[in-house]
This record gives C-alpha cells, structure tokens and sequence, in this order.
C-alpha cells in the first residue's frame, strides 16, 4: 500500500474522530443544561413529596442534592440510597438511577436508565413509575 494513502486514510480517521469528539462534548454541555432544569424543576420535586409519602408510611427516607443529581437516603442505613443523575460516559448523555442497599453484609447495586431520548421527553409519571420500581425492595421488609 502507498504511504500516501496511508497518511490520507490516517488524517481523515483524525478529523473524524475530532468532529466526533465535539459533537459529543456539545451534546453533553446541552444535556447537562437540560438536566439542571429538569433537577430543579420536577425530579426534586418528586424527591421531595416521595420522601414525604414514604415517612408517612413509616419508611424514613431524606432527600440530598448534591451537585448535578438527587438522592433519596434512608434515614435507618445511610448505605439505602436512590439517585438520579446524569451520565455522559457514553455516545449520548443520558438520565440514569443508581440504586444501593444492603440486607446484613450483603450489599446490592443496580445501575439504570431512564427513559430514552432527550431529556425533555421524560415525563414527571415515567419518573414516578421508575423510583416505585426501585423502592420495592426498600418497602417490602
């Protein structure tokens, strides 16, 4: 093979995989503004009257925002712990709950997404259904 060919192919992989790169980078800068929005204005929220409900019916739970996500903590193991952040890891940025618990030394960990597409497509019910999925094992003991 032609050493220019090979030098063209290389500085067509480069520029590809840099223009690659930015788009990435723009579409993480974009989720994480619409993440910030979507934080503040419903799924802290929803945190919050959660963990309401929940120590109404006898499951002390508090809500921690840290910065760039939220986390239901129980109040009876601080290692009972349900969080929503957002995830730009990969090709696209998505919204994603982490769930940790323990039973006696045994420690579980579960890592998902939620929901598909832009940020704004998450609906407030779709976020309600996922965090009562994830607290079931929390509530049934």
């Amino acid at each position: 093979m032609e050493t220019s060919t090979v030098r063209n192919r290389l500085r067509d992989t480069i520029e590809r995989a840099k223009r690659g790169a930015a788009e990435r980078r723009a579409a993480a800068d974009a989720a994480a503004r619409d993440f910030g929005e979507f934080l503040q204005d419903r799924a802290i929220p929803l945190f919050r009257q959660l963990a309401n409900a929940l120590k109404v019916a006898g499951y002390p739970f508090v809500v921690n925002t840290p910065a760039d996500s939220v986390t239901l903590v129980s109040e009876r193991a601080a290692s009972d712990t349900v969080e929503l952040s957002l995830d730009t890891s990969g090709d696209e940025p998505h919204v994603i709950l982490r769930t940790n618990r323990s039973r006696g030394r045994k420690r579980f960990e579960s890592e998902r997404p939620v929901g598909k597409g832009p940020i704004s497509n998450l609906s407030d019910e779709l976020l309600l259904e996922v965090l009562l999925k994830e607290l079931e094992p929390f509530v049934e003991k």
